[in-house]
């Protein structure tokens, strides 16, 4: 969580002031930039894009519960509660 503060404000401020801040080590940040992504990222990519596709292509109207059917038929394993979290996340973020 810290690298990814550090990576999202390096434009504003230099990384070697925020990783004195965070207390975290420069080579270890610019070590964790290069990490390969993870699965779990894949597979979380994978799922929103399969939750927008499908919510987009009902014209925006269909519920979770639709959405969550589509997921498991294009055969992403997902839970109901997973795909409502996402939309809460949506609406919170519209905001």
């Amino acid at each position: 969580m810290r690298f990814a503060c550090i990576a999202k404000h390096r434009h504003i401020w230099s990384v070697s002031w925020l990783c004195d801040v965070l207390d975290v080590s420069r080579s270890g940040f610019h070590a964790w930039l290069t990490l390969p992504t993870s699965a779990c990222e894949t597979k979380d990519a994978m799922r929103v894009l399969a939750t927008e596709t499908s919510f987009k292509a009902s014209d925006q109207t269909c519920g979770a519960r639709h959405v969550w059917c589509d997921a498991l038929e294009e055969g992403l394993t997902c839970g109901l509660h997973w795909i409502k979290w996402r939309f809460w996340l949506a609406s919170s973020m519209v905001v």
